[in-house]
């Protein structure tokens, strides 16, 4: 990897001129196939929250590049599909003359496939692009339409890509153990025991972090996560078929990855599921593509619906990653202070811009000598911008960061010891009163995150009213969620735990990596967000307490801007753990900055 060329760019990836041209093409070919309409969701073959570019077609046809969405074309009307986060950003970013702007949740495709799909028409879809369960949610809404949900043997938006990268062919790395903390052999034996154990020959693993995970490897098949991308049989006697291409692969890797791992090119895969005849073959029906599952019914195979073998052992850190992890948020969190020291100093002249201060950060975290890219692409948001929730500065969209406004800064770094992802949101000039009272109670949300308790088998539903209801008291919300899990140099948005209003049943478990992220945004006008990132630990035993309880330890290590914090607003408990924290940032960072910044930081982390 090129350690001079900037991680990010800041080019428009996105034109909404695009989306009548490849609209009308993609309608010609569906009419070329005898379809009435198709489905596009964002996804690739593995199922992937970022993709590499070959599989952006959602992008290329409606130039929306949120990380998460759908799209349904039809003969005279098309719909695309965003969360809350996105919102704002698919009307700036889409032709919504061609493309209705429709609630990706509340809605989604299939309801809204029920309600417009023509009685007789025939619905395409890319059976590797959407999983077990959303393909049958799919076929059930068509049906009640009174249509036929159609499986498309190649994909019709690349039929009309010109212009279409090629799939990412680069090179696959063995993870030290050292960082992983548990050998490839280990883990196979532990989940090949549970396969035994469960009546299964063997496991089909689709999630590139799941594969990365069980294997230690890594690589950069895709912008800012350290995936390989390729597919994985995991039988009973812990052996492993990878399929993973040929110009990935070199001697250290094959040396790594030992006898019990066999080696065979993605196009084997499929004949691979077809030789399974007479076993039963483990699946994960709301991650794994519908393809994989016809495949293995095809081949006569006994499926076997259970989740992925691998999701929860990789969400609970080991003692290595969470070590890792702690000492990867030190270096990051001394990058991040001195961001923000040259920040307050340079900002009030009026010169900076949100691209110039996105390089400067990405500039600090070079500095340490250990990053191996950014985490995703910074958030980085003036004023109005920020109000955008996952807003993506380009050169036509950034903008002067001016006084007397604030400024959003949601970014994270992929250290070979851990994943980082930290937002602060810091005042230019002077705060209106709404303003601080907006930050105050964010920050009031996130400590009572911060300091909570819970029980064994509790979930992120429960917790996530504990971020919120300083904003509901005074009829105020955010739409996305308060946390999600972090990976150990992988994702930096990996499950099966998270924080939100959705009832995702997974328990918080010790070694778990959450953020608490709970925000405010006023559109059109400013954004807040107050990001750390936590460990589920096992919280020490209370006098008179009856039952085992949990806790989080907060990693992340920067300060917060105390010139939009309203003091009178928090108890005498918040400025507790607000002085707590900013004299642990002060106690662990301060060593490790220069000497202005060490000056600067004493003064950001004052006890008040």
């Amino acid at each position: 990897m090129d350690k001079t060329a900037p991680f990010q760019t800041y080019d428009d990836r996105s034109d909404a001129a695009t989306c009548a041209p490849r609209l009308a093409a993609l309608r010609a070919e569906l009419a070329r196939r005898g379809l009435d309409g198709f489905v596009v969701p964002h996804s690739d073959a593995q199922q992937g929250e970022y993709l590499p570019e070959h599989a952006e077609r959602l992008a290329y046809l409606t130039s929306f590049t949120g990380s998460a969405g759908a799209a349904v074309v039809l003969k005279d009307r098309a719909a695309v599909f965003v969360d809350g986060r996105y919102t704002l950003q698919v009307r700036g970013q889409t032709d919504t003359t061609l493309f209705e702007p429709r609630d990706l949740v509340a809605e989604g495709p299939a309801a809204w496939v029920e309600v417009n799909l023509p009685k007789g028409a025939k619905l395409g879809y890319d059976p590797w692009l959407h999983t077990w369960h959303g393909a049958t949610a799919l076929k059930q809404a068509v049906e009640k339409a009174g249509g036929t949900l159609v499986a498309c043997d190649t994909n019709p938006i690349d039929t009309v890509w010109a212009d279409q990268p090629a799939p990412p062919a680069t090179p696959t790395l063995p993870h030290a153990q050292k960082y992983a903390g548990r050998s490839s052999a280990e883990k196979r034996s532990e989940l090949s025991a549970g396969l035994k154990k469960a009546g299964a020959d063997a496991a089909v693993i689709t999630l590139a972090d799941s594969a990365c995970w069980l294997l230690n490897i890594r690589g950069s098949d895709v912008a800012h996560t350290p995936f390989a991308l390729g597919f994985a049989i995991l039988h009973s006697d812990a052996t492993v078929d990878l399929f993973l291409d040929e110009k990935k692969r070199s001697p250290e890797l094959l040396a790594h990855l030992g006898g019990d791992v066999r080696l065979a090119p993605p196009e084997q895969f499929a004949k691979a599921l077809g030789a399974m005849k007479g076993r039963t073959v483990q699946g994960d029906p709301a991650n794994a593509a519908a393809a994989i599952f016809e495949a293995l019914q095809k081949a006569g195979a006994t499926i076997k619906f259970a989740p992925d073998p691998c999701q929860l052992p990789k969400a609970c850190k080991n003692p290595a990653e969470i070590e890792g992890a702690r000492q990867a948020h030190i270096r990051d969190g001394a990058a991040l202070t001195r961001f923000l020291c040259w920040f307050a100093r340079e900002a009030p002249s009026g010169h900076l811009t949100e691209i110039t201060a996105a390089e400067q950060l990405e500039g600090f975290r070079r500095a340490t000598g250990s990053l191996s890219d950014l985490s995703f692409d910074s958030i980085s948001g003036a004023g109005a911008n920020g109000a955008i929730v996952h807003y993506r500065v380009t050169r036509s969209t950034s903008r002067p960061i001016r006084n007397n406004e604030m400024f959003l800064i949601d970014s994270g770094g992929q250290y070979p010891d851990g994943t980082t992802d930290v937002t602060r949101t810091v005042m230019v000039g002077a705060a209106t009163p709404e303003m601080k009272d907006r930050f105050t109670r964010v920050l009031k949300g996130h400590i009572a995150l911060a300091t909570a308790r819970f029980p064994d088998g509790t979930i992120g539903m429960q917790l996530d009213s504990f971020a919120r209801r300083p904003l509901w008291e005074a009829g105020l919300d955010y739409d996305h969620g308060t946390g999600h899990g972090v990976g150990s140099y992988l994702s930096v948005h990996e499950g099966p735990q998270n924080i939100s209003k959705r009832p995702v049943n997974q328990a918080l478990k010790p070694g778990m990596i959450v953020s608490n992220e709970p925000g405010y945004y006023k559109t059109g006008e400013y954004g807040i967000r107050i990001e750390n990132l936590v460990v589920v630990t096992d919280a020490k035993p209370l006098p008179g307490g009856e039952r085992p309880m949990m806790a989080f330890e907060t990693i992340t290590l920067a300060p917060i801007d105390l010139n939009l914090v309203e003091a009178a607003l928090l108890t005498d408990s918040e400025r507790a753990w607000l002085n707590a924290y900013h004299a642990r940032v002060q106690a662990v960072i301060g060593p490790l900055v220069d000497d202005e910044t060490r000056a600067w930081l004493a003064k950001a982390t004052k006890a008040i």
